[in-house]
């Protein structure tokens, strides 16, 4: 190891850049076909990683609804468990299966495959929205188009069904597409890109890296799963324990801000970028620091006083509506900048007819590398006849099955929707391709609001959110397999077995997910707005059907006018942050990340801000230190408070009450 690196130190850069062109080169000489990429210990790695995901992404879903990128940190988890799968096996003494970048790429994509489900499935958003509780929060009956007949319970069984209907279509929507959008087109998909380029420093610089982070990773997990453990002992009744610490007096206390010592918060904002975690704080500030105290003093005047809290006529109705007057301003200008980034790019490509420019004498091993990576991608070739098939035959099968599990989700409705799905996942996914953006929650707002719209009142509701899910899903899966095909195309991996990959991943999702989901359905309080699990998008996502369904006659008194007051706010916003120099613009906040503490408070960004604040000292001490270390170590304490809340459910549906509560009352 340290002769190669003396070795290094000795070349100058384009030899460097040479010498890695031709490992490639050699590489991709070396290549197992694809259907021996696959292995046993690598299914293992990945159902075990990849429910461990599922339960961490649902408890994020059904708290706060957001959600961090964890492809990173699935690479990381299954490097570290084949590494050690391996170490145990040469103990015992028998030989191991060498560990290849292609094994771990397959790995991370199916990891991805199956905790993406968890994320875009809609079980803290369009599925929940349908259920009684969501249903009375959002009005009840008192609510035109908000009827009984518009409640939907959630159930495994027709659950675990629906998402087979409509995730798997999204395999076979853009297959015959990869050419032209990662060769062809050279789009960079950069969270696809980020994650190749890890696993390639895996493979390629040794264990030293790998055991410091192993280390670290196994350390932050202990800390935080032990933590979790002993809190739990502290909760016996609701607002008890250190999650309800006063840490900023009592006051502030009942205005939400206060640290609650969830690990997996300060570990998820240590993965988010600084910009987003001061977003959180400040739509904190500004909702619950300023706006809600001010209107709610004007009860009896804005709404009446004998109003139920949770009524969306009342306070809440101001929090919701105005939470979505931010997402829908943030989603229409991002829609609006990447569609025309996306026809602007077309139109150039076409006119230059020149997608290889750019080479020189001394990228002409570079460019022998990306030749044989485009070889092997294309090589290992997808028949278009693959894709055509896949999704005709799915779409024929969801058109006549998903009438019957939503009766008022017309048949006609789902087939215009597959129709329309193609050329909708391939703009997200180019989109995505230039900006790194996943668009496809707004594409199924589209499809929201236009079913509602078509559906009528008295069963609007239900077929609205129903096509919402089926939109997003083919549009997310879809975007998500380009992406994960961007890694494979990098890592040298045979775009086959990453379809093979991301098969399995889905189809594990569809069950894993599901039974995930009432894990905390039945152990938890779900939907409770002044409980832990708020599943604050479950509102938002039925409030919407409701708009599409009534109008705006949905919105409490002054509502309006303060919802195209936040709407202009985002967008200004969004301007801003393009129109400024960059040293400006990046400070601008991002109006989605606002939008969420509107509803749920500020609690949960002071522990993202925390996560914000140990990375930056730390970068500050040791950056290069930091930057190989803060992904293990955050990705431990995600990883080790959610694996705690799988034996707290079991305790609470065992009906076993910690024996302590600890609680802070005036003096």
């Amino acid at each position: 190891m340290s002769t190669m690196e003396n070795e290094a130190r000795t070349m100058d850069p384009i030899e460097i850049e040479d010498r890695h062109a031709l490992e490639e080169v050699e590489d991709s000489k070396r290549l197992q076909p694809w259907t021996k990429l696959m292995t046993v210990r690598g299914l293992i790695a990945s159902v075990l990683i990849g429910s461990t995901f599922s339960i961490i992404a649902m408890k994020l879903n059904l708290t706060t609804g957001i959600t961090p990128n964890l492809n990173v940190s699935a690479a990381l988890l299954a490097f570290i468990f084949i590494r050690t799968w391996s170490k145990i096996i040469e103990k015992i003494g028998l030989v191991s299966k060498p560990f290849t970048k292609q094994e771990n790429t397959m790995i991370q994509t199916c990891v991805v495959a199956c905790y993406s489900i968890a994320v875009g499935g809609g079980f803290g958003s369009y599925l929940l929205g349908m259920n009684k509780k969501t249903f009375e929060l959002s009005g009840g009956n008192s609510i035109v188009g908000n009827t009984a007949s518009s409640v939907k319970e959630p159930g495994v069984g027709w659950m675990t069904g629906f998402l087979f209907l409509v995730c798997f279509i999204g395999l076979f929507v853009l297959i015959p597409l990869r050419k032209i959008l990662i060769i062809d087109y050279k789009l960079t998909f950069p969270s696809g890109m980020a994650t190749a380029v890890l696993i390639n420093g895996f493979h390629g610089r040794g264990d030293k890296m790998a055991k410091k982070q192993v280390k670290g990773f196994i350390k932050s997990f202990s800390l935080s799963f032990l933590w979790g453990f002993f809190q739990w002992f502290y909760t016996a009744k609701e607002e008890c324990g250190f999650s309800q610490f006063p840490t900023f007096g009592l006051q502030a206390w009942k205005q939400t801000f206060y640290f609650d010592f969830s690990m997996t918060y300060v570990g998820t904002g240590m993965i988010c970028p600084h910009v987003v975690n001061l977003s959180l704080l400040l739509g904190a500030v500004l909702s619950y620091g300023m706006m809600w105290p001010l209107i709610g003093k004007l009860k009896g005047d804005w709404f009446p006083e004998n109003m139920p809290e949770s009524s969306m006529k009342s306070l809440n109705g101001y929090k919701v509506f105005i939470s979505i007057a931010l997402l829908l301003g943030d989603g229409l200008y991002n829609f609006v900048k990447i569609l025309r980034a996306t026809i602007i790019n077309i139109c150039e490509k076409y006119k230059t007819k020149d997608l290889n420019s750019g080479g020189g004498v001394n990228h002409d091993k570079k460019a022998l590398s990306d030749m044989r990576k485009d070889e092997l991608f294309m090589r290992e070739t997808i028949p278009l006849w693959v894709g055509a098939l896949g999704y005709t035959t799915l779409a024929i099968v969801s058109t006549i099955a998903i009438p019957f599990i939503f009766p008022p989700l017309k048949w006609y409705f789902v087939l215009v929707a597959y129709v329309l799905a193609p050329s909708l996942a391939l703009c997200n996914a180019y989109g995505a391709g230039l900006t790194d953006i996943n668009m496809s929650y707004n594409y199924g707002k589209v499809g929201l609001f236009t079913i509602a719209a078509l559906s009528g009142k008295e069963h609007g509701v239900i077929a609205a959110l129903a096509a919402c899910g089926l939109f997003k899903s083919i549009i997310n899966v879809s975007c998500i397999l380009m992406q994960d095909l961007k890694t494979g195309h990098l890592t040298l991996t045979s775009p086959r077995a990453m379809l093979l990959s991301q098969a399995i991943g889905t189809a594990l999702g569809c069950i894993v997910t599901p039974l995930s989901f009432f894990l905390f359905y039945k152990a938890f309080d779900i939907g409770n707005p002044n409980g832990e699990f708020k599943a604050p998008y479950a509102i938002i996502y039925r409030n919407l059907a409701i708009i599409g369904v009534q109008g705006f006659s949905a919105l409490p008194q002054h509502c309006l006018q303060l919802c195209y007051g936040f709407f202009a706010f985002a967008i200004a916003v969004n301007l801003g942050k393009d129109m400024f120099p960059k040293r400006i613009g990046k400070w601008m906040p991002l109006p989605t990340a606002m939008a969420v503490p509107f509803l749920i408070g500020g609690y949960f960004a002071i522990d993202m801000c925390v996560g914000s604040l140990v990375v930056f000292l730390w970068g500050k001490v040791n950056s290069k230190k930091a930057e190989l270390m803060v992904p293990a170590v955050a990705s431990g304490l995600i990883c080790g408070e959610g694996i705690w809340s799988l034996p707290a459910s079991v305790l609470a549906l065992a009906k076993i009450t910690p024996p302590i509560c600890m609680k802070f009352l005036p003096a």
